[in-house]
């Protein structure tokens, strides 16, 4: 079966008349008849989701996957388009074709993940500036401005305004705007094998504290001075043996009273 073709004017050139064919269709029983009519009505309408597609390349996605997507929006919309509701295809399957082009890109064409409510905040951010732009002629529009266009406070136009760098990823080996070769993995810095012993340097501290003044010079001269034990008992005028016993009975009154409160 043929589509009747256009009587009345549309928003597109090529777009057909259908009212009837689509109320054909919901009256028929599946099988071949039906699913040929449900063909036809796709071939006839897919320009106009072709023509949608087009206003989203340039995004970072190829034309054909866009044609693609957009045609699989046409389906949905066919397959759900209930003639009974009163309005014209056409302004159904526009928003499905284009909501569909859209879900696209949320779910496949950000390489960092961006919630829902962030990439919302972006679309209404960059909408509202491409508009301004045309009345604030020789200067990018303030926050300011963009927040009472938009109807959202300066703290969400900022958030939206960071969400548009937020479409893809630098590389680490990228070269840093302003620099001579520097790249970005250049600045990221590295573990710091401190951290591993803030925790131990805590739990210990109390013990320490409550050593006899003596034994935390010994210690300190030890591990924070880097003295060697013949050294440090030169300086307190003990022998190198006594300042190795001192040592070993710090260590093993530290670990009971670690061990006891970890009990």
């Amino acid at each position: 079966m043929r589509v009747a073709g256009r009587t009345q004017p549309h928003p597109h050139d090529d777009a057909p008349d259908t009212a009837a064919a689509f109320e054909r269709l919901a009256g028929l029983p599946e099988g071949p008849e039906r699913k040929a009519l449900r063909d036809d009505l796709i071939r006839v309408w897919l320009p106009m989701a072709e023509r949608i597609a087009v206003r989203f390349r340039g995004r970072g996605e190829n034309l054909e996957d866009l044609y693609q997507v957009a045609a699989l929006g046409l389906v949905k919309a066919v397959d759900h388009y209930d003639p009974e509701r009163g309005h014209a295809f056409e302004a159904y399957a526009v928003p499905t074709v284009t909501g569909e082009i859209k879900r696209h890109f949320r779910d496949h064409m950000w390489t960092l993940h961006v919630p829902r409510r962030i990439q919302d905040l972006r679309n209404r951010v960059r909408k509202s500036a491409k508009e301004l732009a045309q009345t604030t002629p020789g200067r990018a529009p303030t926050v300011e401005e963009i927040a009472e266009h938009a109807q959202l406070t300066t703290a969400e136009v900022r958030t939206g305004m960071e969400a548009l760098e937020c479409f893809s990823a630098l590389s680490l080996e990228a070269e840093m705007p302003g620099t001579d070769g520097y790249a970005l993995g250049d600045a990221l810095g590295g573990p710091d094998p401190a951290f591993d012993a803030v925790v131990d340097r805590v739990a210990v501290r109390p013990c320490l504290e409550a050593l006899p003044e003596r034994e935390r010079t010994i210690l300190y001269l030890r591990f924070f001075g880097g003295m060697t034990q013949s050294r440090i008992a030169q300086q307190l005028g003990i022998s190198q043996m006594h300042v190795s016993r001192l040592l070993t009975g710090c260590f093993d009154r530290i670990r009971e009273e670690i061990l006891a409160e970890a009990r």
